[in-house]
């Protein structure tokens, strides 16, 4: 199939906003979100040029997204730098699946799954997050049989949360339990996932993260494989 060569430097315009801005937005950009919404052969072609950059690209709503697959440490974060900003500096692959276990418990806190949106709950306050975390490291590393069937140390992640201080006072130091909570939800912040309101100590999610959720995330098949890996029944 051969392309005019309008629509070659449009798909390109497209994509290397894309590159500098991770979405586009319709009330942003609507000459650049219609070509890709209107016009096939446009569409195609950033497509196209999202997969040579490791990278799908996904319309939710009135947002076009650039979203790096996992392999893709150019765009997006390699499992050191996740570490980096995720856990201490002197940080183990124990503190590392710990950060991923707390996201994971965070996603399934506010969506379930089910109905038109995957959406259950409005805010959660970081003193109920933690108590989740808690709780559920706890139930895992209970049922030794289930750890092995899913090929996650509960234990290992237990023996690492445990480790962490715990200070009423809010300390934001990473060796403790509400300091390694703080800058996990200062990253999730920072990439538009959620809205973390520090001096009410209340976590929102936004739209961004909704659509993601709503759209690619919580189709029945990796809803179910997130509720196995944190041990949860489905009618709970």
């Amino acid at each position: 199939m051969s392309y005019e060569l309008e629509e070659i430097r449009i798909s390109q315009e497209i994509f290397y906003y894309l590159l500098e801005h991770h979405e586009l937005r319709e009330e942003d950009e609507m000459l650049l979100y219609r070509a890709y919404t209107e016009r096939e052969e446009i569409q195609n072609l950033v497509k196209s040029q999202g997969d040579i950059a490791q990278s799908d690209i996904e319309r939710y709503g009135n947002v076009i997204y650039l979203i790096p697959k996992e392999e893709n440490n150019f765009l997006g974060f390699s499992k050191v730098q996740l570490k980096s900003a995720l856990c201490k500096s002197n940080a183990t692959d124990k503190d590392y699946y710990l950060s991923q276990f707390v996201i994971l418990t965070l996603l399934v806190e506010f969506y379930d799954g089910q109905g038109s949106s995957s959406k259950a709950r409005e805010y959660i306050r970081v003193g109920e997050l933690q108590n989740c975390i808690s709780s559920r490291l706890k139930e895992g590393a209970e049922h030794t049989e289930e750890e092995e069937t899913n090929g996650i140390a509960f234990s290992n992640m237990l023996e690492a949360y445990e480790a962490l201080k715990s200070d009423e006072k809010g300390s934001r130091a990473r060796t403790t339990k509400e300091g390694f909570l703080h800058y996990i939800l200062i990253f999730l912040q920072k990439q538009g996932l959620i809205e973390y309101v520090e001096q009410d100590e209340m976590i929102k999610t936004t739209k961004k993260l909704d659509n993601f959720m709503d759209w690619n995330l919580l189709n029945q098949n990796n809803y179910r494989r997130v509720l196995r890996v944190l041990g949860v029944k489905e009618d709970e």
